[in-house]
């Protein structure tokens, strides 16, 4: 491939339904912004594919879904790779750098009860008690149980469509999935409701589509620039700050989610206990207008994370890991 004129793009993607859309939406984008541009896309599996009976928290590690790519762009075998941005860890390997691209989806997590139930479902009210609802994701988990401690949390691994197919099987009575995910698979008729951040904060980068690549490449580079959403990028930078600071993962209890409205961007930030009876919640604003919004917006998600951390996040984030 000429890296100067890129007349060949190779993208890394895992094979799930879900991130081979994500990674056709972006070659899609790629081609719209050059139309003789040539996108090729190499599907590979994960090691968080690969491990599906036990609970990612389990598992242990950062980037479960990403470093194998991260392989391939490292020894050429790929020029970008397209992530969820809530899988994209805070730390990279030396040589690679990200940005978010696009405007951001729909960030909130939605409710899905079985095909069969004709519950007209207006939140977590409407589960019956002691209802066994499917996630793998501790952020959820926790947050569930703080309102709800009677629900019994099971562990739901698997692609969108396993975990829906589970799901109209008996196996729960309810599961919790990311919107997006859902919308982008053509599945959005399946959202019973929508929750609402005061009652489920999403996770850090939630609805976000990011880019790696090597950041040696600036002509790649100045290509995916052209992709960007201004708003997503700060509201990504302080969501992801704050995690940063945190030191955390997809695995860990932390909800983080910012919003902007006009030059006033306001981050949201929760870490909770694994069975929901602490719950840290923090929320803060700053401007974040001209050359200086990109720097604000780190500054924010990095007092929102020292306020968590004032208050006892690293005592709850270490119990969770155990």
């Amino acid at each position: 491939m000429n890296t100067a004129t890129h007349q060949t793009i190779t993208i890394a993607t895992r094979e799930s339904p879900l991130a081979l859309w994500q990674a056709n939406y972006i070659r899609d984008q790629l081609m719209a912004l050059k139309p003789d541009l040539q996108v090729e896309l190499l599907g590979m599996t994960t090691k968080g594919d690969q491990i599906l009976d036990s609970p990612l928290a389990k598992v242990g590690g950062k980037g479960l879904f990403v470093k194998e790519l991260e392989t391939a762009l490292l020894d050429g075998r790929a020029d970008i790779a397209v992530h969820s941005a809530k899988d994209v860890p805070m730390e990279l390997p030396e040589g690679l750098s990200i940005r978010s691209v696009c405007q951001r989806a729909e960030p909130r997590d939605a409710l899905v009860f079985p095909v069969t139930d004709t519950v007209q479902s207006s939140g977590l009210g409407n589960l019956p008690p002691g209802a066994r609802v499917g996630t793998s994701s501790l952020r959820r988990q926790s947050q569930l149980r703080r309102q709800r401690p009677d629900i019994q949390c099971i562990d739901l691994r698997g692609n969108v469509n396993t975990r829906l197919r589970k799901l109209d099987g008996g196996e729960y009575d309810a599961i919790i999935l990311a919107a997006a995910g859902l919308q982008r698979l053509g599945f959005g008729d399946r959202i019973s409701a929508y929750l609402e951040p005061e009652d489920m904060l999403p996770a850090v980068g939630q609805g976000v589509l990011m880019i790696e690549y090597r950041d040696s490449d600036t002509a790649l580079e100045a290509m995916l620039e052209s992709l960007a959403d201004t708003e997503t990028d700060l509201r990504i930078s302080a969501e992801r700050a704050m995690n940063l600071r945190l030191n955390g993962g997809c695995q860990v209890p932390i909800a983080g989610h910012a919003t902007l409205s006009g030059q006033i961007l306001t981050l949201q930030g929760r870490v909770g206990s694994a069975n929901g009876e602490k719950m840290l919640h923090v929320s803060e604003q700053t401007e974040a207008s001209g050359a200086l919004a990109h720097r604000a917006a780190i500054e924010l998600g990095q007092r929102v994370a020292e306020k968590l951390l004032d208050q006892g996040a690293q005592r709850l984030l270490d119990l969770a890991q155990v």
